[in-house]
C-alpha cells in the first residue's frame, strides 16, 4: 500500500485516497471534501485499478449526442495551473492541474539555496497528466512559514495522438509571493474547489505603452536602485520641462559577466566588490525595463558557483513587478541564463 493509493474502510462505507503513514500501524486517508482520518491499517483494503474504473465510469457516464463528422474540432491549447488548495487554516496542499485537450508529460520539483552556496533541486513527482486532469503532490504547504517555500520548477511536453503540430517544452519557475498569489481565491479548473493559482503557460502578451503607475508599484526603494513609478511619472511630464528626464532603455540581453562590465580587467577589485558590480548592474538594467515598458528582458550571469544565480533568483522571486523568470533558451544562450517576463 502506497501514498496516492485508493483504499476503503471494511467497517464502514468511506473510501479514500492514502494520504500518509502514521506511528503505530495508522494510515491517514484523505475522505470526501478534503477531510483526513487517521485508520488502523487492518482496517483498510485497497481497491483494484479495475474496480476504481468501473466506479468512475458508473458515477461519471452521460450519454452524449455525437458530433457531426463535419463539425471543426476545437481544442483547448491553454490552461496549465499551480493550485494551492487549502487543507485547514494552516496549511496548503499543492496540486498540478491541466485543464487543456492536450496530454501532458511532466516533471516537477522544488528549487533552494543549497548549504555551502549554488542551488538544490528536489524532484517531487513526474507522470503523465491527461486532458482535464490534475495531479496532487505528497507534500504539506505551511501558511506561517510562506516565506521559506521555495521555488517550483515544471517541465513539460505537450502530447496528441495522430495529426498536431509540434510545440516547445514548457519550462517554468514560479517562486510564490503573497502580494499576487492570495489576493483571490478562485475555484480552481478540474478541481472544482476553492483555492489559490498561477497559469505556467499564460502567453506573453504583446508590446504594450507605458501606463501611469499602478498602486502595486509604491514599494519603498531599495539602496542603489532606482523606483519605476518615479521614473513613470518623470516620462510623463511635458517635454519642455527643464527638469524632465529620460530613462535609458537597456538591451534585451544584459550580460553580468565581469569581463563584459570591466572589458580593461577587474583591478585591485575582490570578488565581493565584483559581486555587488553584479547585482547593482542587475538592479539597474531591470528597473530601467520596467519603467520603459519592456515586456521582458534576459539576463547572462554564467554558471559558475550558483551564487549569482541564486541571488538573482531571490531578488526577482521578492520584485512586485516581475511576473515570472525562467532559464533562457539554451540554443541561443547555452547554460546560464534567466529569461524575465515583466507585469
Amino acid at each position: 500500500m502506497n501514498i496516492g493509493d485508493k483504499v476503503r474502510l471494511l467497517r464502514a462505507k468511506e473510501q479514500g485516497v492514502v494520504s500518509r503513514f502514521l506511528p503505530g500501524d495508522m494510515i491517514e486517508i484523505e475522505i470526501e471534501d478534503g477531510f483526513r482520518i487517521p485508520v488502523m491499517r487492518s482496517e483498510l483494503v485497497a481497491v483494484s485499478p479495475l474496480e476504481a474504473e468501473r466506479l468512475l465510469k458508473t458515477s461519471t457516464y452521460a450519454p452524449q449526442k455525437a458530433a457531426p463528422s463535419s463539425a471543426p474540432t476545437i481544442l483547448s491549447n491553454q490552461g496549465i495551473y499551480l493550485a494551492f488548495v487549502p487543507v485547514n487554516d494552516r496549511e496548503y496542499t499543492l496540486h498540478l492541474v491541466n485543464n487543456t485537450d492536450w496530454e501532458f508529460p511532466y516533471l516537477i520539483g522544488e528549487e533552494s539555496a543549497a548549504v555551502g552556496g549554488g542551488v538544490q533541486f528536489i524532484g517531487l513527482q513526474s507522470g503523465v497528466l491527461k486532458p482535464k486532469s490534475q495531479q496532487k503532490m505528497n507534500e504539506l504547504y505551511v501558511h506561517a512559514k510562506f516565506e521559506d517555500w521555495p521555488t517550483f520548477v515544471v517541465q513539460g511536453l505537450w502530447f496528441r495522438s495522430g495529426k498536431s503540430s509540434l510545440r516547445q517544452p514548457l519550462i517554468k519557475r514560479f517562486k510564490a509571493r503573497a502580494a499576487t498569489l492570495f489576493k483571490a481565491k478562485v475555484t480552481v479548473p478540474v478541481l472544482n474547489q476553492p483555492g489559490f493559482q498561477t497559469q505556467l503557460d499564460a502567453e506573453t502578451p504583446a508590446e504594450q505603452p507605458s501606463q501611469a503607475p499602478s498602486s502595486n508599484r509604491s514599494a519603498q526603494p531599495r539602496p542603489t536602485t532606482i523606483r519605476p513609478d518615479e521614473l513613470k511619472a518623470e516620462m510623463l511630464k511635458p517635454k519642455n520641462d527643464p527638469s524632465a528626464v529620460s530613462v535609458e532603455r537597456p538591451s534585451a540581453v544584459v550580460d553580468l559577466h565581469v569581463e563584459a562590465l570591466l572589458p580593461k580587467g577587474s583591478g585591485n577589485r575582490t570578488p565581493a566588490d565584483l559581486l555587488a558590480l553584479q547585482l547593482e548592474t542587475f538592479e539597474k538594467a531591470l528597473e530601467n525595463a520596467i519603467a520603459s515598458g519592456m515586456n521582458n528582458i534576459t539576463f547572462i550571469h554564467g554558471v559558475g558557483s550558483g551564487a549569482l544565480r541564486t541571488e538573482l533568483h531571490r531578488r526577482l522571486g521578492q520584485h512586485p513587478n516581475v511576473k515570472f523568470f525562467e532559464d533562457a533558451q539554451k540554443q541561443k544562450f547555452g547554460y546560464g541564463a534567466t529569461k524575465v517576463t515583466i507585469k
